[in-house]
């Protein structure tokens, strides 16, 4: 492993998570723990980055749905929908924030482009400043200091949820998919 590598990804990512102001998170939390349903979609390592915090907000006892995935339902008026996208141009992502917004949702986008077709098609965008230069740096491929920093964002969220809800890491637990 290169330590120069984890440094870089290690500096670079808080820079980016550190661009969020305490308002939009605030704002994030609110919004998921008033809401009756949360939808969460993501193309390809956006959408890995959203279903790993899907299972966290299932385990503190919320009702979250995949976009995507055959089983989830039909988004509603009093829904919550969060779309990852570093760039926000992806087109599946953009048609999923103009339909959950056609059916009432209130629909969130997580990018790095706050100017983006998504963050124009949503309601409230959360955008990471991440350097022109990641896009095409060796050491951080393709989009991966975004990622990285949406990840760890959405983990850094939980115990203030977990405060919130009243959950503990016990009831996570109880919760958690067990599948022997």
């Amino acid at each position: 492993m290169d330590r120069g590598s984890v440094d870089f990804l290690l500096q670079r990512t808080r820079d980016a998570i550190g661009s969020i102001d305490s308002e939009s998170e605030e704002r994030l939390i609110s919004l998921i723990l008033s809401k009756k349903k949360i939808f969460v979609y993501g193309s390809g390592r956006s959408g890995l980055v959203g279903q790993l915090f899907s299972v966290r907000l299932v385990q503190m006892g919320l009702d979250v749905h995949f976009v995507g995935d055959m089983t989830t339902p039909i988004i509603g008026r009093d829904d919550l929908t969060i779309i990852i996208s570093n760039r926000g141009e992806t087109v599946s992502g953009t048609q999923t924030a103009q339909i959950a917004r056609r059916l009432g949702s209130h629909v969130v986008t997580i990018t790095s482009r706050g100017g983006s077709k998504l963050a124009k098609a949503s309601d409230t965008v959360i955008t990471l400043k991440i350097a022109d230069d990641e896009e095409r740096h060796e050491l951080a491929p393709l989009g991966t200091v975004f990622e990285d920093a949406v990840m760890l964002f959405f983990d850094a969220m939980v115990p203030s949820m977990m405060e919130r809800l009243g959950v503990t890491e016990i009831d996570m637990r109880n919760r958690h998919a067990i599948w022997v």
